[in-house]
């Protein structure tokens, strides 16, 4: 009978060098901004601006890299990190001030945000390339009537209408969209060339005509991205047959394999926001 061993099992395996004895278990020395945003769970923009606002420690090693203990001391952290910025990326002015136009039915621009953060009613939370962010939820959380005191003030008498472009930014549509429906239903406008706010607030609360643009749009730009899914294709293709080329000794040399990893890369992300598209349900 053979006797039981008596050494333990440890607890995680250990590496072995040339000659096979054990060797120690080493563990990361620091981490780069990718690797602690893993660690924690986090995006990096998340990463970003929990340091950007003290709730994460500031890298203390060259390169903008954190030391492995400096890591574990943040370790735990994300769900605070999340439940302050959330899910979603913070937006810049442009996309704040459609955001706020779509929610209170105005023509708001990117000067009206701007008054917003003067004003103190919308905060400033980092800078992209040297413009001001700001988070969904505070856009979200802003009083309507703030919006439009701003936008009143800026627009005069002209209060009650808008023109071309700021019906668009209301209704959230591509701008020749608004102008191809706005001459099927007959808006009319004024001297100005500028339409009653009111008649675009109504095709706005149209239910109907909303789902349709809605699936047009759709439409349109899962066409876009079905034909650069084509070209995609094209490039892996053209690959394979340079490859083909060199086994069959036509060719001197193998295709680079760089446009090939690139191609497939990318075909990967398309094909999945193809499918995203496909099942989308508004």
């Amino acid at each position: 009978m053979v006797a039981a061993s008596t050494h333990k099992a440890e607890s995680c395996p250990r590496r072995h060098d040339k000659k096979g004895q054990a060797m120690p278990e080493t563990t990361r020395a620091d981490h780069s901004a990718h690797q602690l945003a893993t660690l924690l769970g986090l995006a990096r923009w998340q990463l970003r601006l929990g340091v950007e606002h003290g709730l994460l420690p500031k890298p203390d090693l060259e390169g903008d890299r954190w030391s492995a203990a400096l890591a574990e001391e943040a370790r735990g952290r994300g769900e605070e990190i999340v439940a302050r910025f959330g899910d979603e990326p913070p937006i810049g002015s442009a996309k704040a001030a459609a955001r706020l136009a779509s929610r209170v039915g105005l023509d708001v621009e990117r000067g009206d945000v701007e008054v917003l953060v003067a004003q103190g009613d919308l905060d400033v939370i980092s800078t992209f390339r040297g413009f001001p962010v700001y988070l969904l939820r505070d856009l979200d959380q802003i009083d309507p009537d703030f919006v439009r005191c701003v936008v009143t003030a800026r627009k005069g008498p002209l209060t009650e209408t808008v023109d071309a472009g700021g019906a668009a930014t209301i209704l959230g549509w591509p701008r020749r969209t608004f102008d191809r429906i706005a001459g099927e239903r007959g808006l009319a406008t004024d001297r100005l060339g500028r339409y009653a706010l009111a008649e675009v607030q109504a095709l706005s609360a149209d239910e109907g005509l909303t789902r349709h643009v809605q699936e047009e749009q759709r439409n349109l730009a899962l066409d876009r991205t079905r034909r650069s899914e084509t070209r995609v294709e094209d490039v892996v293709r053209a690959w394979i047959l340079r490859c083909s080329a060199f086994l069959d000794r036509d060719a001197d040399q193998p295709p680079d394999t760089a446009p090939l990893g690139r191609a497939l890369r990318s075909l990967i992300t398309i094909r999945a926001d193809i499918a995203r598209q496909e099942h989308f349900t508004p």
